[in-house]
């Protein structure tokens, strides 16, 4: 018997959660979808039952019961607020708000399968990472704070939960930095600012993962498979290659400006004046040391290939953010320029072409 027959959603006001709502009703298997948020969403959510509702309050337990819901998929551990909302909702909806629902999920013992939206923030960013994180790798370095701090103690929750309930599936997807047209994170607001502030001496490497691909990848382990612990575990979810910050800005045609002070608080506070609401010493350190993670699991286990490598990603996200300061060619020309004067190691001599 394939379960899946009614699933609960959280987090449906943001637009991702929207679109997999509307995504996982197409499902044959799906009979009922319940779409649960604090605030009522501004887009349609199909023919899903919509409970507004917090997930930081004991309510969520009689939504469960009420709807007999067998399937739950949190996606409600987000980096940005949403509307007028604060940071400090944000950490409550991400922490506390995991903990009443597991709580509730617990309790309820017709749920059979749980699906939680994390993220590779987990790993952290530190200068003696590996070159490529797998799943079964502790970071060299906690997250201090911010979202990636969330995301820590929100799989110490989910794996305090499956100890109990070894009965339920568990399934934890890690995604990397999620762009596309309707991307909210931390990074894709600081990708659309005029100008990208970076650290002075360091070039990243990132990954990103496509908003459909991780739509595709939510709905895969929503359901169960043939072998019944295929999808239960963690796994990394990415586009295919990597980015360089670099090629990131010369992309979307914006400058960046090198940042000459070290001090990583005053480095975001400057970003956070530039708009980005929740820049965290985190995502600074990202944007020094970068990180990679193996997709390897997600291949093998899960079985699925992601639509969008991340150079794709990237691009798509561009596009939907318009032109930059600068035309990427001509910023890419002037870059390479810059870098072949002699003060900064360039300078070599030319060659003479074949006539």
């Amino acid at each position: 018997m394939i379960l899946g027959k009614v699933v609960l959603v959280t987090g449906v006001a943001r637009q991702l959660g929207g679109r997999f709502v509307r995504r996982i009703q197409r499902d044959p298997e799906v009979d009922r979808v319940v779409a649960v948020d604090a605030l009522p969403p501004e887009h349609h959510l199909g023919g899903a039952d919509f409970v507004q509702a917090d997930i930081r309050q004991p309510t969520i337990g009689r939504v469960l019961a009420e709807h007999g819901v067998d399937t739950v998929v949190h996606m409600d551990v987000t980096g940005t607020p949403l509307g007028s909302g604060s940071r400090t909702t944000v950490k409550e909806t991400n922490v506390i708000g995991t903990m009443q629902l597991l709580g509730a999920c617990q309790k309820s013992p017709a749920v059979k399968r749980l699906v939680v939206k994390s993220s590779t923030n987990v790993y952290g960013s530190a200068p003696r990472d590996p070159a490529v994180f797998t799943e079964t790798m502790p970071p060299k370095s906690l997250p201090s704070g911010g979202f990636a701090k969330d995301t820590v103690e929100v799989e110490g929750y989910v794996r305090g939960f499956a100890r109990r309930r070894p009965d339920v599936a568990v399934c934890v997807l890690r995604f990397a930095n999620i762009l596309g047209p309707c991307a909210d994170s931390p990074l894709a607001s600081y990708f659309s600012l005029p100008v990208l502030p970076t650290v002075l001496g360091y070039d990243p490497r990132l990954q990103f993962v496509h908003e459909d691909d991780v739509i595709e990848v939510l709905r895969i382990a929503s359901h169960e498979p043939a072998r019944s612990t295929l999808n239960s575990g963690t796994f990394n979810v990415a586009g295919d290659g990597v980015l360089l910050l670099s090629q990131c800005a010369r992309r979307l045609g914006r400058p960046t400006v090198p940042l000459l002070m070290p001090a990583l608080s005053w480095a975001g506070s400057v970003v956070r004046t530039l708009g980005v609401t929740d820049f965290s010493p985190e995502q600074l350190r990202l944007l020094t040391h970068g990180r990679v993670v193996s997709t390897a699991q997600m291949r093998e286990t899960l079985g699925y290939r992601p639509k969008y490598t991340t150079a794709e990603t990237f691009a798509d996200f561009a596009r939907s953010r318009g032109p930059g300061l600068l035309p990427p060619e001509a910023l890419s020309r002037a870059v390479d320029r810059i870098a072949a004067l002699p003060a900064l190691g360039g300078g070599h001599p030319p060659t003479q072409s074949a006539n």
